[in-house]
């Protein structure tokens, strides 16, 4: 049995938050040596890093091998093995290679894995790591009509990305794209999808690296959640050429998927010439059926807490995710957690909220690396400024997308008031007041509101006075509040 291995630091996961922990822990205690496990032989490193505005921020991801991690921090040992079984009254780590670990404080940062709709299923795929959207593509080379479940941003994306081939997207809301905005906006980008030639984002420079097996054998365990442009420098084709017509089903999710033996076999038979012959029938809670080449299950994820259940006392949320309190410590002594794994437990600001996105997995990563140094140094630590108001920048059907604190009014009471305004093809501005003072806005284009729109909500000054003329577009808000 190999020996057991003394660390300081622990961490687990090479997605944005494990490696964002790593790299600033492994420059803070340079003389200490860094432990960094991940089942992925690619980290995902966050490069390009931008400060837009007090809480907002633009990145890049970038998957680099675990050799540049260590090239940059000497300190830092990143082993390539998912971990078996975590002990941790004893303060010990045993991963699948066969390695034992004795660590000081632990991060888990091990992500989240898809929610799939049915497990196991070859005609079923979830979209999650760099292998399955590679997967994806090479399935969608040869396919005339995929169907799409799910209304997250992964499933806002593909429907967009994917040319030369049918997309029938069931969505079980009212509008597309729920979790990020309102039927407004929704209604706002449906034009995008309906255009015959649709404007692309430029091909991704970013090297590319292929996942093979990694030491240990976890070449079938989950890679690092993919980054916030996946899609790019893929070539998202079928074989229906010109034709990338999407239909969208509202208000209904997927109820049952048939090979077409099983068509055959299960009352529906009749219906199957009208279908025509695929490899796939999907049935929707609407009763409608579509055949199809696969399904796309794009239905969230669930934190991937697994490996560290068995024998620990872990408080857990209702959400699954390992229950942090506001120093992302773990009910569990010296074991730390952040990004998609954790659930937040404490008390938030009333213009934040979590969210499973890359850039609350960095901002989790970068201040757990801060609280698990205080702990060590034994210094006191207050909560980070990034917690104090939700913000978030992405790209949906190429259009540039802000959220700000409670875009969509989360947990408002039914006093609230909104303000829009929307050019066709150009801009949708939406602002959220509570008791005269913005609590919230989503921007979708370039509209340059972004930054005076923050320091209106963080400032909470009374805007009663300006009623509507706070989006008029003839006046300049941004001289006006400055």
């Amino acid at each position: 049995m190999a020996a057991e291995i003394q660390a300081s630091i622990v961490i687990v996961g090479g997605g944005i938050a494990g490696v964002t922990c790593a790299e600033q822990i492994a420059s803070q205690f340079p003389s200490d040596e860094i432990f960094l496990l991940s089942a992925s032989p690619l980290l995902k490193t966050v490069t390009n890093f931008k400060q837009v505005s007090k809480t907002l921020e633009e990145f890049d991801i970038e998957e680099k091998p675990s050799s540049d991690l260590e090239n940059k921090f000497p300190n830092l040992r990143v082993v390539l093995s998912a971990v078996k079984h975590l002990k941790a009254k004893e303060h010990l780590v045993e991963t699948e290679s066969g390695q034992t670990f004795r660590y000081k404080k632990l991060c888990l940062c091990s992500g989240a894995r898809p929610k799939l709709l049915i497990q196991e299923n070859p005609l079923v795929l979830g979209i999650r790591d760099t292998d399955s959207a590679q997967e994806f593509q090479k399935r969608l080379s040869k396919a005339r009509r995929i169907v799409v479940i799910g209304n997250g941003g992964i499933a806002l994306e593909l429907v967009y990305e994917v040319e030369d081939c049918e997309v029938i997207w069931a969505v079980k809301d009212k509008a597309i794209g729920n979790t990020f905005f309102d039927s407004g906006a929704a209604q706002f980008l449906i034009p995008s999808l309906q255009t015959e030639v649709r404007e692309r984002t430029f091909s991704c420079k970013r090297a590319r690296y292929t996942t093979g097996a990694s030491p240990g054998g976890c070449s079938g365990e989950l890679g690092s959640a993919l980054g916030p442009d996946w899609h790019e420098g893929i070539e998202l084709k079928g074989v229906q050429q010109s034709s990338t017509a999407v239909q969208i089903e509202y208000e209904c999710e997927f109820e049952q998927i048939y090979s077409q033996q099983q068509l055959s076999h299960s009352g529906y038979s009749s219906e199957k010439s009208e279908l025509g012959e695929w490899p796939a029938y999907v049935r929707l809670t609407n009763g409608k059926i579509y055949g199809c080449d696969f399904v796309v299950s794009a239905t969230g994820v669930v934190p991937n807490t697994d490996p560290f259940l068995n024998g620990n006392d872990f408080e857990l949320a209702a959400d699954g995710g390992l229950s942090v309190n506001d120093h992302m410590r773990t009910s569990e002594q010296d074991v730390f957690a952040a990004g998609d794994v954790c659930s937040t437990s404490w008390e938030p600001s009333a213009l934040w909220q979590q969210m499973r996105l890359w850039t609350q997995a960095r901002q989790m990563g970068w201040f757990a690396a801060r609280c698990m140094a205080a702990d060590l140094l034994q210094e006191p630590i207050e909560l980070d400024f990034c917690f104090e108001l939700f913000s978030h920048i992405t790209k949906f059907f190429n259009y540039k997308v802000v959220l700000l604190g409670k875009y969509n009014a989360q947990g408002l009471s039914h006093d609230h008031e909104l303000l829009v305004r929307c050019t066709k093809g150009q801009e949708y501005v939406k602002v959220v007041l509570s008791g005269g003072r913005m609590v919230g806005t989503v921007l979708i284009g370039e509209t340059d509101l972004e930054e005076t729109f923050e320091n209106l909500i963080l400032n909470q000054m009374d805007l009663s006075p300006y009623g509507e003329a706070l989006l008029d577009p003839n006046i300049d808000i941004e001289d006006y509040f400055d």
